[in-house]
């Protein structure tokens, strides 16, 4: 793999640097000591002129420990892996599980550096880096560091769970979905959608562990032949399917709902007027009461004196 791993077999999304890279970081790092190493060694020639050849070969030899070893160190130490060059170049220094470098791992990778760098002009440390699958020198070996590229291109096109492959799109459409949990589609799309950073050993154990709990949702086990992370896509690919079926369902059941129903009725006002007065608001007509009528055997009085029919 390309990528820093941690324990959990996780790439953290940093990108060990290239040669060509790390061998134009370096000439700007050397360019820049070395010139300021010979103005401190004229500066100290300057200053020593009077002093013997002892004092000065000593002087000098604190001025190179000092400004080409020590400069290096203490630039990583405060800088936190980023040396002048490595800024030039979008490289930095970090440890091996990708957390920040400290004076240690600078002290180390400083003082292999005077070998592998300074005395064989960096030859060593070309060589080492080429054997190196990480392209790691002899110094970041000794440290337990790496040299990472910071500026990486951002990664295009959706995040989300890569497509089955296409003779497996529509194979599971008989499949019964009903029994699988959401905890199980969670980890599921989580896998998917990161397995190209995962360690192809632990991918392929955990598309096995999880092809085996879906299968024994679903009642129906994996193909034969077909891959697990295949058969996951494959599976998730059909649930979306089915999602999205029902949803344009229940939309289309709701906008012919909506045309079929005319909505409350409404009433005319019917305007009366008054005299003197222009129309007014509508009224509702008075209900008269209902009338009682009399009872069928209740007989009108006989007119007195006169002639009574017969019963």
């Amino acid at each position: 793999m390309s990528g820093i791993v941690t324990g959990d077999a996780v790439v953290l999304g940093l990108q060990p640097a290239k040669l060509p890279s790390r061998a134009l970081a370096l000439v700007i790092d050397l360019v820049v000591v070395w010139t300021v190493y010979l103005l401190v060694s004229i500066g100290l020639a300057v200053a020593t002129a009077s002093l013997d050849e002892a004092a000065v070969t000593a002087m000098s030899i604190a001025s190179f420990l000092l400004v080409l070893v020590g400069g290096p160190i203490a630039v990583e130490t405060l800088s936190h892996g980023r040396s002048l060059g490595k800024l030039a170049c979008g490289l930095r220094v970090v440890r091996d599980d990708g957390g920040p470098i400290r004076f240690r791992h600078a002290l180390v990778r400083g003082a292999m550096g005077v070998v592998e760098v300074l005395l064989t002009f960096g030859v060593i440390a070309c060589i080492a880096s080429l054997v190196s699958e990480r392209g790691r020198r002899i110094g970041d070996v000794f440290a337990g560091t790496l040299v990472v590229r910071e500026r990486v291109p951002a990664a295009r096109g959706p995040m989300g769970p890569p497509p089955p492959p296409p003779w497996l799109v529509g194979r599971f459409a008989g499949l019964d979905l009903s029994g699988v949990p959401d905890t199980l589609w969670l980890a599921i799309r989580q896998y998917l959608t990161r397995m190209r950073q995962l360690d192809p050993a632990v991918s392929w154990s955990m598309a096995q562990r999880l092809a085996v709990d879906l299968a024994d949702r679903t009642g129906t086990p994996a193909p034969v032949g077909v891959p697990p992370a295949a058969y996951l896509a494959a599976v998730v690919n059909e649930r979306q399917a089915r999602d999205a079926r029902r949803a344009f369902a229940a939309s289309s059941s709701a906008d012919a709902a909506a045309d079929l129903d005319p909505g409350p009725a409404t009433q005319t006002a019917v305007p009366f007027d008054r005299p003197g007065t222009g129309p007014g608001p509508a009224r509702r007509p008075a209900v008269q009461p209902p009338q009682a009528e009399p009872p069928a055997d209740v007989r009108p009085p006989a007119p007195s004196g006169g002639f009574a029919p017969p019963a």
